[in-house]
């Protein structure tokens, strides 16, 4: 029995020998030496420095330094470690946060450049200045500008009362008058539309009220309506007089009278009308208006902006107006043209 307890004895002596040989060889891999201690590297890639092997146990765990950092320090060392092994991942994740905030500054920009844009289109309140010409306000900041600047200073309105208080005189004779002033408007024939047929005739006495205005039934074809300028439209002429009635009673009206009217050879024509050279009193033609505007054929629109200081064709052409503006320049130098006239007239009787 006690030969059996020696045996026993001996292979448990065998067997803890082998444990703490595996043991301390998986230690000794884990150590390296430097100077006369030992270090142990730690998890995070640290050193740490071990006691020397002839100390206990105890005083090894209370005076060895911590064999791992703290938990943030350790934060710090991995997110340093991790950076280094992934630079190809941080790189195109750079690249790809560029991209975003390159897309960013775009939209940035193209919402910069809209507001900018909207900033530039005028609002009402903004277009207050009511000592402004419209004009003026128009070539520096654009047509809708001048369109707020007209309804808000109310000019719109204002601009047609002017001009009609100009033109008529409202408390004058409504009847035939010695000097009377015509105006036709005309639509375009043929293949092209070039030729031209009258559309309307409107005649006004010397104080600007309308005696005469009739639309004229077209004699062909009509091309080319010339809206825009005319302001005449289909249903305008469709029923419309007939030419022939109109012919007649526009000659019926002129007869024996003075004829005012800005480019007359046109209308006249028109009409298949003549009319006598001494009763024709043509604005295009007057020569102290051509001095005046220093321009060879004025238009009758320049001319009521010069001599007038009113505005007529803003739009489409009103044969009315046209008339009426014709016959407020002719009134304006009536007693100097009558008196050129005759004096005209009366060195040629001299000369007979």
């Amino acid at each position: 029995w006690k030969a059996l307890q020696e045996l026993l004895k001996q292979k448990a002596n065998t067997s803890n020998e082998t444990l703490s040989t595996c043991q301390t060889s998986t230690k000794k891999k884990h150590l390296l030496p430097a100077g006369n201690g030992r270090e142990v590297p730690a998890i995070n890639g640290k050193v740490g420095k071990a006691q020397p092997a002839n100390q206990t146990d105890s005083s090894s765990a209370k005076n060895a330094p911590p064999l791992a950092e703290p938990k943030s320090k350790r934060g710090a060392t991995d997110k340093a470690l991790n950076g280094t092994k992934s630079d190809g991942k941080g790189c195109k994740e750079k690249k790809k946060d560029s991209n975003v905030l390159k897309e960013k500054d775009d939209i940035k920009h193209k919402r910069r450049k809209a507001e900018e844009q909207a900033e530039q289109q005028p609002k009402e309140p903004e277009i207050w200045f009511d000592d402004v010409d419209p004009k003026d306000i128009e070539a520096a900041i654009g047509p809708e500008a001048a369109k707020i600047a007209r309804r808000n200073l109310e000019l719109e309105t204002k601009s047609k009362e002017s001009v009609e208080k100009v033109l008529v005189k409202e408390t004058a004779s409504e009847g035939l008058t010695r000097a009377v002033a015509m105006d036709c408007e005309m639509v375009g024939v043929g293949p092209k539309g070039e030729e031209s047929i009258v559309a309307r005739v409107s005649i006004v006495n010397q104080f600007g009220k309308c005696v005469y205005d009739k639309y004229v039934k077209p004699t062909e074809e009509v091309t080319d309506y010339r809206t825009a300028v005319s302001g005449i439209r289909p249903e305008n002429i469709n029923t419309g007089e007939d030419f022939k009635t109109v012919q007649k009673e526009v000659t019926d009206i002129l007869k024996g009278r003075i004829l005012v009217g800005h480019a007359l050879r046109n209308d006249l024509k028109v009409l298949f009308l003549d009319h006598p050279k001494k009763k024709i009193r043509d604005t295009q033609k007057y020569k102290p208006f051509k001095q005046r505007v220093k321009c060879a054929r004025p238009s009758l629109k320049l001319l009521c902006e010069r001599l007038l200081n009113i505005q007529v064709q803003t739009a489409e052409h009103c044969s009315i107006q046209d008339a009426q503006a014709a016959m407020r320049l002719y009134t304006l130098e009536k007693k100097t043209w009558e008196a050129a006239v005759k004096n005209k007239s009366n060195n040629k009787n001299s000369k007979n």
